[in-house]
């Protein structure tokens, strides 16, 4: 029994049984009718119910039951997905109306053979009808009751509500096999329907499976018996904790019950269960099931590790960062089943048509069955010979005009393709930006950590004293890089550990400078080994310390070519100087070909950098404009200027720093959003690309692009397939089994057509 609680916040349910965007609808609508609940949504992509206000669960559980649906056994955090059945018999064998529709279709098969398929053989029986009467009864019953419930709290007519009428009118009029028939593949439809649609949101639920239910948690010996007064380093003994001569202990825990600071064991080949930081060990990691990288990443101690990813060659020792329910793959899982209730304009139009649509359609049949009779004297009962009355025509309009198809054309494929981004890489925070994607005509691109690495890196090392300047670094260049580094060390500026980061790989003859002083606008000083040492910019060095003019052209020359130039003086002599530049991603300039072969012509660069680094970079990626020396509010106006002048316009950054940019732009896109970095991206930009660089664009292109060619293929066929059926029911020439059967093949096939995208592939790397 439920206890008897009160909403105070908001409520969230899983629903079972909804096959159609038309579903949930009417649960939204009849929930938000009951007294005290404030708002009700309904997701269908996810197959949740989120319910505001002071009303009792017990209601709220009750009103959906009464509706024809159910709550849904939900997984608990951290444990495996609830698996689909495996096949459609096994989903009709779960649920009492699919187990009752199944046994229709028994029931209805005398009839079907000798009343519609054989009639010929003039072979007929009272049984026939009986057993017609009885699938009808058996399918329909939680149809009939469902459609009945919807009018009565809802005063809605709902599918099920046009197919009880349908039944029930060739009931009147004789029609005993079509009344059971209708019922029957409507029944056995809507379960197809329901249980492809369930495949499609198991396919975005299954990313937990990559994470395992279970880790080896790593324990102290504590309290350890046998080492008890052993002495310890100090000379105390050893009396309690943690033993220091024993070794850890592996424990199997789930994953769900680990805590913050744990440390977990994982072995080579092994799944990593947990998002943490690696303690000991040193492996490659394919993060592909998170960020889509294609290659194994090199993890050593410090590095953070995601969930689902698959360790290498070597154990790795990693604390627990973040709990189960927490950690990035479960958010990455939370927010692609949200992202159905940002609904591509599309859709929504689609959801508004249907509204209207069905009540309209019940008035036109009506009209359809009554004015032929009235003004032209045409029959309104079928006639002896076999002819079709007008009322016949009018109820097989109405299963014709079954928007079932239409409704379930766009949503599965929306979800499909946001499900096929999700599983490479590419986080989708809804349909509407979705469609927005697939119309865009210009990309603007921050430079720094996107079109670039973000991490400056020394290019040049030139001593006075070079002795070969085409081989790097000779001795007095190698000398020079230690002397500068050894400033350096102690400097937290980029450029700084980018000089250090290059002399690491030599031996250095200088200790660490002391008395370190950062000169504002010119560089850093200190003594090295007894001697002042500068590290200095280019215009500081002109007004102070003299240096040759063919060294100032070669630093020039360097600036020109969007470097930083950072010139070194010891002891008031000019010894020589080193350039560091940003380095060009090398996915960059491949990517932005990629954009224009899929016909993205605008691509644009925006920075805060001076103009030559900019048009240097620029030159090397391939962009086809650049725009430098812009503030953040200054980006955001290049924007504007790019959706007035091109039309839909994206913007690609960090999500953090080009939070103005990416907030103008018709679609924000932050790239590194499973990075340390940017892991606020993946909550505030409407695209994040969990891996940290460009790859993944072009296919985010490419796919959008096919998720609304196939919607509008969907709609096409959905309507198309009933116009041909209008005509023949006009005409006299189709039948409420063929219009029936007909809806539900549509349905399927458009059902189909968008799970294809499913496992689109295009041209992911």
């Amino acid at each position: 029994m439920m206890p008897n609680t009160t909403l105070s916040s908001t409520l969230s349910l899983p629903i079972s049984g909804m096959d159609c965007a038309d579903c949930a609808r009417t649960i939204q609508t009849g929930v938000s009718r009951l007294p005290g609940v404030e708002s009700c949504s309904v997701n269908f992509a996810a197959a949740k119910m989120n319910v505001t206000g002071g009303v009792a669960e017990e209601a709220v559980v009750a009103r959906v039951r009464e509706l024809g649906y159910d709550i849904a056994q939900e997984a608990a955090p951290g444990a495996a997905p609830v698996q689909p059945p495996a096949n459609f018999l096994r989903f009709l064998l779960n649920s009492q109306e699919t187990r009752l529709a199944l046994l229709a279709a028994l029931f209805i098969l005398p009839g079907l053979i000798f009343n519609e398929f054989l009639p010929m053989l003039g072979v007929e029986h009272w049984l026939f009808d009986a057993t017609s009467l009885l699938a009808m009864l058996l399918a329909g019953f939680p149809i009939a009751r469902s459609g009945w419930n919807a009018l009565r709290i809802n005063r809605q007519i709902t599918i099920n509500g046009l197919m009880t009428i349908a039944a029930v009118g060739a009931v009147v009029i004789g029609a005993y096999s079509e009344a059971g028939l209708v019922m029957v593949l409507f029944a056995l439809g809507e379960a197809l329907e329901g249980y492809t649609v369930e495949r499609s949101r198991h396919s975005i639920r299954s990313l937990l499976e990559v994470a395992p239910a279970e880790a080896l948690v790593l324990h102290p010996c504590m309290d350890c018996q046998g080492h008890r007064g052993k002495l310890l380093d100090d000379g105390t003994p050893y009396a309690s904790g943690p033993c220091p001569w024993c070794g850890s202990h592996e424990e199997s825990v789930p994953v769900a019950s680990l805590a913050v600071g744990d440390i977990v064991l994982v072995k080579p080949g092994a799944a990593i269960p947990v998002d943490g930081r690696v303690l000991t060990g040193a492996s490659a990691v394919n993060q592909a099931p998170i960020t889509g990288e294609s290659v194994p990443v090199d993890k050593t101690p410090g590095d953070e590790l995601f969930a689902g990813s698959i360790n290498g060659h070597a154990s790795l020792e990693v604390e627990v960062t973040r709990l189960a329910a927490d950690n990035t793959l479960s958010r990455m899982i939370r927010m692609v089943e949200d992202a159905q209730e940002q609904r591509a304009p599309a859709q929504r139009f689609v959801d508004r048509f249907a509204e209207v649509y069905t009540p309209l359609v019940v008035a036109i049949a009506a009209l359809t069955a009554a004015l032929p009779p009235l003004f032209w004297d045409a029959p309104f009962w079928n006639t002896a010979d076999g002819g079709q009355g007008w009322l016949y025509r009018g109820l097989a309009l109405l299963v014709v005009a079954c928007p079932c198809a239409l409704v379930i054309s766009t949503p599965v494929t929306i979800i499909s393709a946001i499900s096929n981004a999700a599983r490479n890489g590419v986080l989708i925070k809804g349909g509407a930006f979705l469609e927005a994607m697939a119309g865009i005509r210009a990309i603007a691109f921050d430079k720094t950590g996107t079109l670039t690495a973000g991490r400056p890196a020394v290019v040049t090392v030139r001593s006075v004293n070079c002795l070969s300047p085409a081989q790097e670094p000779c001795a007095p260049c190698a000398d020079l890089l230690a002397l500068a580094a050894a400033v350096e060390q102690r400097s937290e500026h980029p450029l700084a550990r980018a000089v250090v980061s290059a002399s690491q790989g030599f031996p250095s003859p200088y200790p660490v400078a002391e008395g370190v002083t950062a000169l504002v606008g010119a560089g850093v000083s200190g003594a090295v080994a007894g001697r002042p040492v500068l590290v200095g910019s280019h215009a500081y060095f002109e007004a102070n310390v003299p240096h040759g003019l063919e060294q100032c052209a070669a630093i020039d020359a360097a600036s020109g070519l969007g470097q930083t130039p950072l010139l070194v003086s010891a002891g008031q002599e000019y010894q020589g100087y080193i350039t560091v530049a940003d380095e060009v991603r090398e996915s960059s300039r491949r990517v932005l070909g990629e954009l224009s072969e899929a016909g993205i012509a605008h691509t644009v660069m925006l920075t805060g950098d001076n103009p030559a680094t900019a048009q240097h970079i620029a030159g090397q990626v391939g962009v086809t404009d650049v725009r430098a020396g812009l503030l953040p509010e200054q980006k955001a106006a290049a924007v504007q200027e790019l959706l007035a002048r091109f039309g839909p316009t994206a913007m690609v950054g960090d999500g953090i720093n080009d939070a103005p940019a990416l907030a103008t732009a018709t679609v924000g896109i932050a790239m590194g959003a499973a990075s340390g970095g940017t892991a606020q991206a993946m909550e505030t930009a409407d695209i994040a690309l969990m891996g940290d660089d460009l790859s993944r664009l072009p296919f985010l292109v490419r796919l959008s692009r096919a998720a609304m060619q196939t919607v509008r293929v969907n709609v096409a066929l959905s309507i198309g397939i009933k116009v041909v059926f209008l005509l023949l029911v006009l005409a006299g020439w189709g039948t409420m089994w063929m219009a029936v059967l007909a809806d539900v093949g549509t349905s399927v096939l458009v059902t189909l057509n968008g799970m294809r995208l499913l496992r689109w592939r295009g041209y992911v790397g």
